[in-house]
């Protein structure tokens, strides 16, 4: 495997599209809901209204759970497989779920640390910083 620092705009379209992914979970989780609702109520059938800030609360632990999960368990979410990415130590070796979790929660939280990117010499976000943590291009050799 050949493992060169992955840059700003290739994380950045790797985050919107795992955006895209959590906000399609999220309407599906939402009627799915709704359908609940109607099985146990009856017509009409009717989208849950949520208040805001459990709305916010809900998605913030989803996608920490989406993100630290795939970071942990396979080392990339599907944004960074579209990608070719992968987040590691800075060794290369996969993250932990308790790191996993940690760095989920700071960019889910902190996204602006991704800034930092292209003033590092090492492309490390704040993100990867804190929690000592790289996101390397993962393309296969040509054998």
């Amino acid at each position: 495997m050949v493992s060169d620092a992955a840059g700003i705009v290739s994380r950045a379209v790797a985050a919107v599209v795992d955006v895209g992914v959590l906000v399609v979970v999220g309407v599906v989780v939402q009627l799915g809901v709704g359908c609940v609702v109607f099985l146990v109520s009856g017509p009409p059938f009717r989208v849950p209204q949520v208040p805001g800030s459990v709305a916010g609360a809900v998605a913030w632990v989803l996608a920490v759970v989406y993100l630290g999960g795939s970071w942990a368990g396979v080392g990339r979410s599907p944004g960074g497989q579209l990608m070719g990415l992968r987040v590691g130590d800075r060794a290369g070796r996969t993250l932990g779920l308790p790191r996993a979790l940690v760095r989920a929660a700071l960019c889910v939280t902190f996204p602006v640390g991704l800034c930092w990117i292209p003033f590092s010499r090492r492309h490390a976000s704040l993100q990867d910083l804190l929690v000592a943590s790289a996101v390397r291009y993962d393309r296969p050799t040509g054998d």
